[in-house]
């Protein structure tokens, strides 16, 4: 397809110059008639008739060759027109080719990575790896559960040990009670009326 639009352009180029060297033709062709027909002018002007016949004809020679040319002309261009119209509409058909080209190969590509991974996919043993992934997990919670109850286990000790310094025991109690009896049995004792303290008793006698 690029090679048929190599040589469309080639023929357009070679249409387009040929075209080019028509309207250079014509114009000097229509160049020519209007000369000679103000040189026949003159000569009339100036009495020479018979200068001013042959005048007509090279200029009416001239004529015909530029309607010639303006003939050919037309033609030329309608052979142009239509060149530059296919050759446009080859080389849009050959960009949408191409775009097509390109978002299928684009298209084969992920098809194909598609179809590796499916097969990598399908190559894994799955029950397999869910299996060594529950044993993980349950290894992984077994350790949980372990340092959790080593760490309750330390905290109730500790807790303990203080327990005990702030727990009296039996002994302590009943050696309180006893003291507390004692204390109450004297206060309730009637002091006898005469009973003098000993220290009173020894001044007395050394007086």
């Amino acid at each position: 397809m690029n090679d048929d639009l190599i040589k469309m352009r080639q023929a357009t180029a070679q249409v387009l110059a040929s075209q080019k060297r028509l309207e250079n033709k014509y114009k000097a062709a229509e160049q020519a008639d209007a000369d000679w027909y103000r040189r026949a002018q003159l000569a009339l002007q100036k009495g020479e008739e018979d200068l001013a016949r042959e005048a007509l004809k090279r200029r009416k020679s001239y004529a015909e060759n530029a309607s010639s040319l303006k003939a050919q002309l037309d033609q030329q261009k309608s052979v142009v027109e239509n060149l530059v119209s296919n050759t446009r509409l080859l080389e849009s058909k050959i960009a949408e080719a191409k775009q097509k080209k390109d978002t299928l190969k684009a298209r084969a590509q992920s098809a194909k990575t598609a179809t590796k991974v499916s097969e990598m996919l399908g190559n894994v043993n799955t029950s397999g790896a869910l299996s060594a992934f529950e044993k993980m997990e349950e290894k992984v919670m077994t350790m949980e559960s372990q340092a959790e109850a080593l760490g309750q286990l330390g905290a109730d000790d500790l807790e303990g040990k203080f327990a005990m310094l702030e727990t009296t025991s039996v002994d302590d109690d009943l050696a309180q009670m006893r003291k507390e009896l004692r204390a109450n049995s004297l206060r309730a004792e009637p002091q006898p009326a005469n009973q003098v303290a000993p220290s009173e008793t020894q001044r007395l006698r050394r007086s």
